[in-house]
Order: structure tokens, then sequence, then C-alpha cells
């Protein structure tokens, strides 16, 4: 059973948000309702018909979840809106930024970006890659919903969109209990996101479902028609703001609402240029966010490292339920060990494609941690003499499109060798050569271990890559050397512990390179 007491559980998120903020009690009531399809029989809405209230099933469960996802939102201009939901949400819960892929992996665009929420997986898994979602793999990979449905269909699942695509690729396919698709493409966003709002409330309401994703599109198209800087974005971010709170107010007015321990999700699939637009790789195109408000989640928490793919798996948890495998994503609340991103970070030195305003490196290593550049010529760009430490901001804000946006599984702060950046000024006779060693892990009674880290490497040259071992000072091995693209990929290298030893130290040693590619690591574990 997975009903339990409410007595003394943590309190809902909506409790934390002052009735004055939710905007909804003003909003316009959508004069053009849909049709709504259920799980034996989804069609798209005529234009002109009501949207009934959907069949949807009782849920079982008083843990709840609802996820909004709001098209093409840029998060840095939510302050600049009227938006008090959104900004109520924010100082209640952990607000969450990052920076989407791009090509070759993906397009900043909504296929994959909602393919990525979904599935909470990347798109070197799920495969939509653009908009024509030719080659995805929900078979393998499905979105949280249908996922859900799967783990146990006792749980009562709802969807609404007017995107038709999401609908009918199958990104919250035909296994949910109840799905409404509308075509915002040919009746126009504005008017279907009331649609959209109008039923959904009274679903969240009036039925009992476990988990509902609503998304709404208008913001999207305010971007394409006018660009992100523009005050008709900001306009259309007010507008979206009224909607959440009409589905907050909506799950503050359900009868069972003080038994029930709510958690609410709103996320987007991209960014937008200033000037209109996205699918390419301007960091102002790829960021997103993930905000989250709920029991066991952080409020006022700005972490760094939050990515899309924590949608799908802060669903599982807050339902209690443990990550599925292959999930690429982590709970929202869960919080980061990692020594690197603790790290102090600086502003730019020397690396003139970043703005000065940005912290993003250091050459300072963690406690117990050591760089050792006794084989670097002197010279080059300053940020990047040696293995530094950085964020995907600065890195890839240092040089576009060389696939440093494709660190994906990178999160935070990690580390970076980039003999390529380095060398875009003049240095020393000699070649790039700096070794990352870790603080020494305790391996004593131990017959073996296991090395676990996330790599993004590019081949280049003449260029080595090594990861090494010593035991208590001893000598080093070479357990991994690469000498082909490892395009953000998780690896795990079992190492035998010879008898009597006490300490393993792990490193890196990135060498005999000049004006040749990067290594980048992150999240090492020793276990």
């Amino acid at each position: 059973m997975r009903l339990r007491n409410a007595m003394g559980a943590a309190v809902a998120v909506m409790i934390l948000i002052p009735t004055a903020a939710l905007a909804g009690s003003g909003a316009p009531t959508p004069s053009r309702p849909a049709l709504v399809s259920a799980k034996a029989a989804n069609t798209t809405a005529a234009q002109a018909e009501p949207v009934p209230v959907p069949a949807v099933p009782d849920g079982t469960s008083a843990d709840k979840v609802l996820v909004i996802g709001l098209d093409g939102l840029r998060h840095d201009r939510i302050a600049a809106a009227d938006a008090p939901n959104l900004d109520a949400l924010i100082a209640h819960g952990t607000f969450g930024t990052s920076l989407l892929y791009t090509a070759p992996m993906a397009a900043t665009s909504s296929g994959p970006g909602w393919s990525t929420i979904a599935t909470g997986t990347w798109p070197d898994k799920h495969k939509v890659r653009n908009n024509t979602f030719a080659g995805k793999r929900y078979d393998l990979y499905p979105g949280f919903l249908a996922r859900l449905e799967k783990i146990d269909p006792s749980y009562s699942t709802y969807a609404a969109m007017d995107w038709r695509s999401l609908g009918d690729q199958g990104t919250f396919g035909s296994g949910i209990d109840a799905r409404i698709v509308l075509d915002g493409d040919s009746d126009g966003y504005p008017v279907e996101d009331g649609r959209i709002i109008a039923v959904s409330e009274k679903v969240l309401r009036d039925r009992n479902p476990d988990v509902a994703f609503v998304s709404l599109g208008n913001v999207d198209i305010a971007g394409h028609d006018s660009g992100a800087a523009d005050q008709a974005y900001l306009n259309a971010i007010a507008t979206v703001d009224t909607y959440v709170g009409r589905l907050l107010a909506a799950v503050q007015g359900r009868s069972t609402y003080h038994d029930e321990r709510w958690t609410v999700i709103v996320t987007t699939d991209h960014g937008h240029t200033d000037a209109g637009g996205h699918g390419g790789s301007t960091v102002e195109e790829r960021r997103t966010f993930v905000l989250a408000a709920g029991p066991g989640i952080p409020a006022g928490a700005t972490p760094a490292g939050i990515r899309l793919v924590d949608v799908a798996a802060t669903v599982f948890g807050q339902l209690g339920l443990a990550r599925p495998a292959g999930l690429d994503g982590r709970s929202i609340a869960f919080r980061s060990t990692d020594p690197f991103d603790r790290l102090p970070l600086r502003r730019r030195v020397q690396e003139t494609g970043v703005p000065a305003g940005i912290r993003g490196f250091t050459h300072t290593a963690p406690p117990g941690w050591s760089v050792d550049n006794r084989g670097l010529p002197s010279g080059g760009v300053e940020e990047w003499r040696g293995w530094s430490f950085t964020t995907d901001e600065f890195w890839s804000r240092a040089q576009r499109d060389q696939w440093r946006e494709l660190f994906v599984r990178g999160r935070g702060v990690f580390a970076v060798a980039d003999s390529d950046e380095w060398d875009d000024r003049p240095h020393g006779t000699g070649t790039f050569g700096s070794t990352l060693a870790s603080a020494p892990y305790p391996v004593a009674g131990r017959r073996s271990a296991r090395i676990g880290y996330v790599t993004h490497y590019r081949q280049g040259g003449a260029q080595k890559a090594q990861v090494l071992v010593s035991f208590d000072r001893g000598r080093t091995k070479v357990v991994k050397a690469y000498t082909a693209d490892a395009v953000s990929k998780v690896e795990s290298i079992p190492v035998a512990v010879p008898v009597g030893a006490t300490r393993m130290t792990v490193r890196f040693r990135y060498s005999n390179a000049d004006n040749d590619w990067y290594w980048a690591i992150d999240d090492l574990r020793v276990t």
C-alpha cells in the first residue's frame, strides 16, 4: 500500500504559497474548449467543441505530483516579468538552472527537450534529435507517466498538451490514463493554453490523479514572434503565470488537500535568443531550468548541477519509488557531495569569449587533491593552464560548436584540461602536460575497488589521456587510456587492490597535446 498516514508529514508546498500570490482568480475563462481523449481512444480536439472533464481513474497515493511544462521559457527573464506565482515557487522551492546540449547530440528544439524531460534520459539514449522524432526510442525509455503505469497500473495519470506532437509521437503517449491533445499550431497557442488550463484545473480540483503533466506553449510563440528581450515575451510570461496560479489554486481547493503531500515541478524544454528563435548553440537558446517545491525539497535553494533529466527522477522520488534503471537524472532533493562543486570560482582573466561578470573557473584544487603542471610550458591562456575547474557556461562560452556543449553528464563544477583553448595565446616551447590527482581513498581490507566517473574526451593529434592509480604512494599503474572520442560517457573501472594496501589515489594525466582537443571529468567515486 502506498497510502500513508498524513499526520506529521511534511507540509505540502501550496500551504507555503501566500494566497495573495495566486493570480488565477482574475484570469479570463477561455471560450473555445476541445475534446478529451482517454487511454482507450485518444483523439485530437475539434476546434469549437467544449473540453469535457475526462474520466480520470481514482488515484491511490497520498503523494501526488504536478509537472507544469512552459515551452520556451528562459529562466533569466522570469524576474523581469510580473510572475508572482513563479516567484513564490522559487522562494519556497529549489530552483536549478542549466544549459542544454547542442548539435550533433540534438538541436535546442522542443522534440529533444520534452523527450529529455519525459524520459529522464539524454538524447544519446532516447534518440530524439529534432522535431521529426526520427529514431525515437520510447520503447526503451518511455515517458515518466507511461513508465509509472508499467510500474503500477493503479496509479492515476493525466496529461494535457497543446503541442500535438507530444501526443502523436508518443512522448506522452497512449498508455496514460487520460490525455488531452490539442493543436496549438492549428488553433493558436493563446487559445489552446486557456483550454488546457480550464479543463486541467477541474481535473486537479475535482478528480484524483496521482501524477499530472500540463504543458503550455504560448511563451514559446511570443519568443518566436517578438524575441526574448521584448516586452511581449514578458507579457506572455505574466499570462502563463496566472495559469500556474490557477493550477495551484485548484490543488489547494481539493477537499482532500490537507491529507495529501503535493509536489509541484515547473520546467521548460529550451530557451530563446533575444531576437527570437532557438535550435542553435547560443547560451540563450540552451537555457533551461527545473523548479520544484514539495516535501523534502529544500526551500530557497539554487544548487548548481540540476539538469532537465532530473524531472522524471524527481517524480519517482517524490512518490517514494526507486529510480528506474537507465535514467540519467536524480531527484532534485539530492544534494551533491562532489568536492568540485564547493570550489569558489573566479571571473575571467584572459578568456575573451566569456562575459566579464561570469564566475566560472579556478586552478585551486579541492582539499586533498592536487594538480601537477611540471610538464606544462609557460604562457598560454591563463584560465586553461593545466587542469582547471570550471562550469558548463564558462567553458562552452570560451568556444562554441566544438562539442564542449555535449558534456551533459557533467554537473555544476567539473575538471577540464583544454589544450585547444590554452594554445590560443603564445606559450613556451613544448606540449601541454598536466596531471590531476585525487585525494586518497581508503581501501584497507579490500581485494578490489571500482572507479566511477563521467568523462568527455575528444582525441586530437598525438595527445594522450590516461587514468592511473597508485597505492600508499607507490608506483602508478595505467588502468584506462583514451585513443578515441568518448562523448559524455559514464565510466566504471575495476581495480585490484594489492594485499596490505590502505589508500588509493586516482590520477588523470593529459599530455603530449598542442593545439589539439580537451578532456573533462566529473563526479569521481571509488566504491
